[in-house]
Formats: C-alpha cells, sequence, structure tokens
C-alpha cells in the first residue's frame, strides 16, 4: 500500500512530513508538518526511523551554545539512524550548529559522504542511543588515553551514556579491572549493569543527587545495558561505611575523602581516568593515577574548575589531556561508529534507553533536559 504521508524521492514533495521544531530557543519544541527537503549536490535525503535526543541537541536549542544561537525554527537532532534506498545508516548533521534542519523528522538531509553503513542486525534503537556518545567514550579512551591491554580504568559519571560505552570499550580494549563512580543509586546500577568491577558513590550520606545526569528513574530490565558475564559481581564501596566521612560545601565529599573512597576500590594505582565530570570527582581521581598516569577529560558536568592541586600533578608526572569529538577526522568518526556498530549489532555493547513516539517528542524533550528519564531517550520517526 503506498505511504500517503511521507514523501519520498522522486514523489510530491509538498506533502508535509512529521518533524521536531525548535521555534524559539529556550523553550520545549513542538511537533509540526513541514515541507520535505530537498538535496543538495552532495546530499541524500534519509528517512529516519530513529532520532536520540541528546545533551548537545538540548545545548544548541537554549541559544547559549559556544555554536552562537541558531536560527528558528530549525528541526534539531545530531545524529539519527536511517534508510537510505536498502541501505540502513547512521548519519551526523549539524543542526543548532550551523544552519540547516536536523535528525528529528521523517526525511533528514546528510552528507553523502557521512553516512556509515550499518551491519546487519543492527538496532536502530539501541545504536541511536550510542551514537557519538560511544564515540566519545571509544576515541577518549584509546586515541587519547592509550588505553593497553592489562590496565586498570577509573570511568567518572559511570551511569550515563559516555560511562555506560566507556565500561564495556575499556573491558573490549583488554582492561584488566574498571572502577566506576557516579551521583545516585541508578547511576550506580547503570554501571553495575555495564560490567564495571567495583562501585562508588559520588555523593556523601544523605546527599541528594537530584538534577544530575546521572539521576533518573529506575530503568526498566529490557532497557539495562547488558552485565558482562566474564566479570565477577562488583563490589559496592558505599559512604556509609566510613565512620564521619568529610564534606564538601555543597554536602557531599571533599577531595581527599572520595579519594580515599575511589583508591579503596581501586586494585591498586589507576591507569587512566575517563571523566566527563571535571570538579571534585576530577581531583580526586587524578590522587588514585599512577606515575605517569592518564586523565582524558571530555565534559564538565560537575564543574567548569577543578581543584587539582600542584603536588598531586608534578609528583605522579601525570598528563592531563581534553578531548572533543569536534577534533576528529571524518576518517577516525567513521572507524569508530562501524566499530560500535558491529559490537551493538554482536550483543556486546548496549547503554540503557527508551524508545518515544515522534508525536510525544516536546514532553521527552523536556524530561531528557531534567534527567527524569529511564536513560538516554530515542525518538522513534517512521
Amino acid at each position: 500500500m503506498p505511504d500517503r504521508t511521507l514523501p519520498t524521492p522522486g514523489r510530491d514533495r509538498t506533502r508535509p512530513m512529521r518533524a521536531v521544531q525548535v521555534e524559539r530557543c529556550g523553550r520545549p519544541p513542538v511537533v509540526a508538518g513541514r515541507p520535505a527537503p530537498s538535496p543538495a549536490p552532495g546530499q541524500v535525503a534519509v528517512r529516519v526511523i530513529a532520532a536520540p535526543i541528546t545533551p548537545l541537541d538540548l545545548l544548541c536549542a537554549t541559544g547559549t551554545s559556544y555554536f552562537g544561537a541558531p536560527a528558528v525554527p530549525y528541526v534539531p537532532g545530531v545524529q539519527g539512524v536511517g534508510t537510505v534506498a536498502d541501505r540502513t545508516v547512521w548519519f551526523p548533521t549539524a543542526a543548532g550548529m550551523a544552519p540547516g534542519d536536523g535528525s528529528m523528522a521523517e526525511l533528514a538531509l546528510a552528507r553523502t559522504e557521512d553516512l556509515i553503513d550499518l551491519p546487519p542486525g543492527t538496532d536502530p534503537f539501541a545504536m541511536a542511543a550510542l551514537g557519538l556518545s560511544a564515540v566519545a567514550a571509544h576515541m577518549a579512551l584509546t586515541w587519547r588515553g592509550e588505553l593497553r591491554a592489562g590496565e586498570q580504568v577509573l570511568v567518572l559519571g559511570g551511569g550515563g551514556v559516555v560511562g555506560q560505552a566507556a565500561i564495556q570499550l575499556a573491558r573490549l580494549s583488554g582492561a584488566r579491572r574498571v572502577v566506576a563512580a557516579a551521583r545516585s543509586p541508578e547511576g550506580l546500577d547503570r554501571a553495575e549493569q555495564a560490567g564495571a568491577d567495583a562501585v562508588v558513590p559520588l555523593t556523601g550520606p544523605g546527599t541528594a543527587a537530584t538534577g544530575s545526569p546521572d539521576a533518573p528513574k529506575p530503568h526498566p530490565p529490557e532497557a539495562a545495558a547488558p552485565s558482562n558475564p566474564n566479570v565477577a559481581a562488583p563490589d559496592r564501596l558505599g559512604s556509609a561505611e566510613r565512620s564521619s566521612p568529610r564534606v564538601a560545601a555543597d554536602g557531599g565529599p571533599d577531595v581527599a575523602e572520595l579519594a580515599a573512597r575511589l583508591a579503596a576500590a581501586c586494585d591498586g594505582p589507576v591507569d587512566l581516568v575517563l571523566d566527563p565530570l571535571f570538579g571534585i570527582p576530577a581531583a580526586a581521581a587524578a590522587r588514585t593515577l599512577r606515575n605517569g598516569g592518564r586523565l582524558v577529560n571530555l565534559g564538565g558536568s560537575a564543574s567548569e574548575t577543578c581543584p587539582l592541586d600542584s603536588a598531586t600533578l608534578r609528583s605522579r608526572s601525570l598528563r592531563l589531556l581534553g578531548y572533543t569529538n569536534n577534533e576528529l577526522t571524518r576518517e577516525q568518526r567513521a572507524a569508530s561508529i562501524a566499530f560500535i556498530a558491529a559490537q551493538s549489532a554482536a550483543g556486546r555493547l548496549s547503554v540503557a534507553h527508551e524508545v518515544v513516539p515522534l508525536e510525544d517528542a516536546a514532553a521527552a524533550w523536556q524530561r531528557q533536559a531534567s534527567g527524569t528519564t529511564t536513560g538516554r531517550i530515542v525518538l522513534r520517526i517512521t
């Protein structure tokens, strides 16, 4: 039966398509009808299946990102999974960072050279949930962090999408032990299910974790990342085991107390720290590193500044490294996506996510922004 709602190449493009639309920066988007896009030379129209709501989408739509305020109205969505002819592909867009529309529509434009073919058996929603977050985890560990087999890794923010992916990718890269830290019980659960050998809370006794990226409601079992069958049940090192932990001004543990807590969960000095948080967690994690150890920072969700003391940095000749996906070449990104897709299709890599119909995008957007989700929200477009 012919599709009466979605225009496709060679058909009447005057028929509207459904799309998420940001009409005003700082306000939730709406679902509206829009004309189908026409590809320019070098572009192709992708029939979108799945589009995640990512932190970058949320940031760009505020109008306060370092890319500047986007021209409105526009369709958000910096990445997605869809089909082109008989191919299932992952694709990126520059929506919110440059003029143009993104993936949260029935049809989206992408550069032909940016399309990555996905292997048979790939779950498009699971792959969309991984996407560029998993690329960040993969490349921060391997390319920037130079992870080698047999090393011990500490993952901060282990309950987030980057953290969950990093735990599994570190294991796939041969890490001998992976310790994860998170700010909420739900985040700790997700880190455990991703395969961490031990999990450590980043908040002190009685400290609320509301509003943090690691504080969604408990996820249903079917949305959880799979446990690694080769890893023993993880140890939980809770702050309640300490009689009188010192706390920082915000009610959380101070650097010295958190460093001791992290070190107790590790098997000797740490080789590599993956840090999407910065702030006190990064300063504490640095104290667990061996001489010449590496800390790779790829975010500042805890703080934009860090109380790392000079003595720790100098006495251990530590390497502090920054990471951003924006520094990757197209070839690096393509190779990483291909690797992630292969691991996803094989059932070795997954993150907690929930699938939401396009029609419910506005409410889903607000829940993702507030952290009250069961994981990364992926919109079911078609």
